[in-house]
């Protein structure tokens, strides 16, 4: 193991045996798993990925696609329990997880006026990663609409921590220490332009209808 690799932090190192073993089929699984709604550390794991690539363990470039495909097929295969029987599941068991009717419809009408932002928004927030296609589903948020705006949100956070995974070298510490306000940086970006987006859609609808 390189000197860099011997400073790596226990998050990362704890995956190492895994990476190695399973390679791209293990990080994509993971990934995937998550995506579906299971609660696994993707964000870790895609980081512990992109600095192996660092480290000459792995592609970088077919990291960043297995992810996206991951993270997309995951969040889609979510997308689809929660249209099929998403509501029944909050009916019978939303209270355990203190999600009552009342704030179901709320999360409902959020969604139905701003679900763009929100499944890309979701893709940096840990637990709203989880539920993000269930939610989506379970809505009346068209499947077109989810899958447009969660393969953006998929692009964005995959590329962005592989990247800095894959050039943070010596500095991983420090990158996992100020993980969450990179998340939020990216976040304000990401929203900016989607908000960007929706804004011009709108007035070419607005102009088209005159």
């Amino acid at each position: 193991m390189s000197h860099i690799a011997s400073n790596l932090p226990n998050a990362i190192l704890v995956l190492e045996p895994f990476v190695k073993h399973y390679g791209y089929f293990g990080v994509g699984g993971l990934l995937l798993l998550e995506s579906t709604g299971i609660p696994i550390p993707g964000e870790t794991t895609l980081i512990a990925a992109a600095v192996f690539s660092g480290l000459g363990q792995l592609n970088i470039l077919i990291v960043i696609i297995v992810g996206i495909m991951a993270c997309v097929i995951g969040d889609n295969i979510a997308y689809l329990i929660g249209s099929t029987g998403g509501r029944r599941l909050i009916e019978k068991y939303g209270k355990y997880i203190l999600l009552d009717q009342a704030k179901y419809r709320r999360v409902e009408e959020f969604f139905e006026k701003r679900g763009g932002i929100v499944v890309i928004g979701a893709r940096f927030f840990e637990g709203l990663r989880q539920l993000n296609g269930f939610i989506a589903g379970s809505s009346s948020m068209s499947w077109s609409s989810f899958l447009a705006f969660n393969v953006i949100g998929a692009v964005l956070w995959v590329g962005f921590w592989s990247i800095v995974g894959f050039f943070s070298g010596s500095y991983i510490n420090t990158l996992l220490k100020y993980q969450a306000y990179l998340s939020m940086a990216l976040l304000a970006v990401a929203v900016f332009f989607a908000l960007k987006f929706l804004l011009n859609k709108r007035k070419r609808k607005n102009a088209h209808s005159k």
